[in-house]
């Protein structure tokens, strides 16, 4: 309780704005054209059935090689359909730095940025995950999130598949939901079950960090940061 007040008082003091949507707060972060500020990650959870991924199973994941799949598809364990509408959460705290309907084959899209300390190193390393074919958006750009904090809900892209979130775990910032210009090789994306359970609680550390904006190439008339 102690660690979630002081995460909300360091948001508020930290960003100076806030907005308010259906009486929660919502928290912008401060930022200029190169960096944001957001909480350094004490820890990684799943995307849906939160914390752990109850109810729901990995049916597919990342494949480099053709036929590529650069990312995670989940679904509900009741098959079809049932999951349409399930809440998908942040898995850790960040910044929004996309979140629209990038159409085609994409749907509606939300992109987190987050920094983490490497517990071996020591040094703190950027990554973003990527939540695709939403039903619905819950976040806007630049918004910044909690680990748990819900972005959308499971979609279909407009009846193209069954319902299922896909997300991706990148290591290189500069990728859009286009992944323009990025090779897709293992050194950009990463495994995100495997992320998560590696990183499944880090040290607390109660302070901000910067992480890198205004790389976002614009896709198909939408921009993020």
């Amino acid at each position: 309780m102690f660690y979630f007040r002081f995460l909300l008082l360091a948001l508020f003091f930290l960003t100076g704005s806030a907005l308010i949507s259906e009486g929660a707060p919502v928290y912008m972060a401060r930022r200029d054209s190169k960096f944001a500020l957001v909480p350094l990650c004490d820890g990684f959870d799943f995307p849906v059935g939160k914390p752990d991924g109850n109810g729901y199973y990995r049916s597919r994941g990342l494949r480099v090689k053709s036929p590529r799949h650069m990312g995670e598809d989940w679904n509900g364990n009741g098959g079809g359909n049932s999951d349409l509408g399930d809440p998908v959460y942040s898995v850790g705290h960040g910044v929004v730095t996309y979140a629209a309907d990038a159409r085609g084959a994409w749907g509606k899209v939300v992109i987190v940025r987050h920094a983490f300390r490497e517990p071996k190193s020591g040094k703190v390393l950027c990554c973003q995950t990527l939540y695709a074919h939403l039903n619905d958006i819950n976040v806007v750009l630049g918004q910044l999130v909690l680990r748990g904090t819900q972005v959308g809900t499971i979609g279909t892209n407009r009846g193209m598949y069954p319902a299922h979130l896909h997300v991706e775990l990148h290591y290189n910032p500069d990728v859009n939901c286009g992944h323009q210009g990025i090779p897709k090789t293992e050194r950009n994306y990463g495994r995100l079950t495997d992320f998560i359970n590696r990183f499944r609680r880090l040290p607390l550390e109660k302070r901000m960090v910067r992480v890198p904006i205004g790389g976002f190439l614009p896709y198909k008339g939408t921009e993020g940061l």
